[in-house]
């Protein structure tokens, strides 16, 4: 089979031949129609996250993954409800099952976590080996290349929202500011439309093609942030939503200087979810954190439940999609604009 693989971190990953997985009696060989590009794939080749984790090479990127059931293992019991040819979406955060984090569902945030896409299996190659209990069936209605966002990019905003939302941090007379409109940030304002309760949504970026897209996915307001200082845009915010600062923020960028800025504008009682990993360390001062009694929320991906849910409202047509789909021989070159931040929307590869 085809497979897309980091065989020395800094270098372009190698397209290569390799021999098809074999699967456990627990698991579910998956046949890859789709995989979208994310950019902590760029950033896992670039070496970002080997002071956390030293991932041995060669790994087999890509964990934005859909596709349809090719083999089942002998133990997966038939109440799973598998047949070959069905569709499905991939769940990230394969846990231990014992911990306690897997026994209240996250288990994406087990301690022993795998993650497709970062290690020896993941959706930039044709077949993908996945436990069944990480397989979510996709409405047929929807496509590939529709499907396979939904389980990163069009799952962690999601959780963020929903993080936000649990805390009473939206709700009628609320301002949510949704921070970076890439990828994360064309779905962050959907859910928060979705899931504020009528809280209204303004939207904070650089690129104005991207600020475009935020308004035609459902925010109130734009507001671009290029070259402006950070009272400027208070005093924008002030004339576009009456007030000079936000009550909720969700930042699907994570760059240190987007976060500072952000936390410039977080009011009383306000609250921060993170679920961007574009910078590494921030400065922020610490009496507005204390003396407004603000909250911050890391948010990473997201569990079965998420995703479940994430696909329900895609099924329902709730969920817009700008995507761009490419070739598997097109990966590298891909890549390379995802660096350089050319891509709006999502890049999606098809086989």
């Amino acid at each position: 089979m085809k497979a897309a693989r980091i065989h020395e971190y800094g270098k372009p990953v190698v397209l290569e031949d390799v021999p098809i997985p074999d699967i456990g009696p627990d698991e579910i060989l998956i046949q890859v129609k789709a995989c979208g590009m994310c950019r902590s794939d760029a950033q896992l080749i670039d070496g970002y996250f080997r002071p956390f984790v030293d991932i041995p090479t060669p790994i087999t990127i890509g964990h934005e993954i859909s596709g349809v059931v090719s083999t089942i293992g002998r133990n997966v019991p038939k109440i799973a409800g598998f047949h070959e040819g069905d569709p499905v979406g991939v769940a990230p955060g394969w846990g231990d099952g014992v911990c306690r984090h897997c026994l209240v569902g996250n288990t994406h945030i087990c301690p022993n976590v795998r993650w497709p896409g970062f290690g020896p299996y993941g959706g930039f190659a044709e077949y993908l080996p996945v436990p069944a209990r990480y397989l979510i069936k996709a409405d047929r209605g929807l496509r590939f290349e529709q499907i396979a966002p939904l389980t990163d990019v069009g799952l962690t905003p999601y959780r963020g929202i929903k993080k936000l939302r649990d805390a009473g941090a939206l709700g009628p007379g609320r301002i949510v500011g949704v921070f970076g409109v890439g990828g994360l940030g064309s779905y962050a304002v959907q859910y928060a439309k979705l899931l504020g309760g009528g809280a209204k949504v303004v939207a904070f970026a650089r690129n104005a093609d991207k600020l475009a897209i935020a308004k035609e996915n459902g925010a109130d307001h734009v507001i671009s942030i290029r070259n402006k200082t950070s009272e400027a845009i208070a005093a924008e915010l002030k004339k576009a939503a009456g007030q000079r600062d936000l009550d909720a923020i969700i930042d699907c960028a994570g760059a240190t200087e987007m976060m500072e800025l952000a936390f410039s504008l977080l009011g009383i009682s306000g609250h921060y979810a993170n679920v961007g990993l574009v910078g590494d360390r921030i400065s922020v001062p610490l009496l507005p954190r204390v003396n407004r009694e603000q909250t911050f929320h890391g948010s990473y991906w997201g569990n079965n439940t998420d995703l479940s849910e994430v696909m329900a409202l895609a099924a329902e047509g709730k969920i817009r999609h700008t995507l761009k789909a490419f070739t598997f021989d097109q990966i590298n070159e891909y890549l390379d604009l995802l660096r350089m931040g050319e891509i709006v929307g999502r890049a999606v590869m098809k086989f």
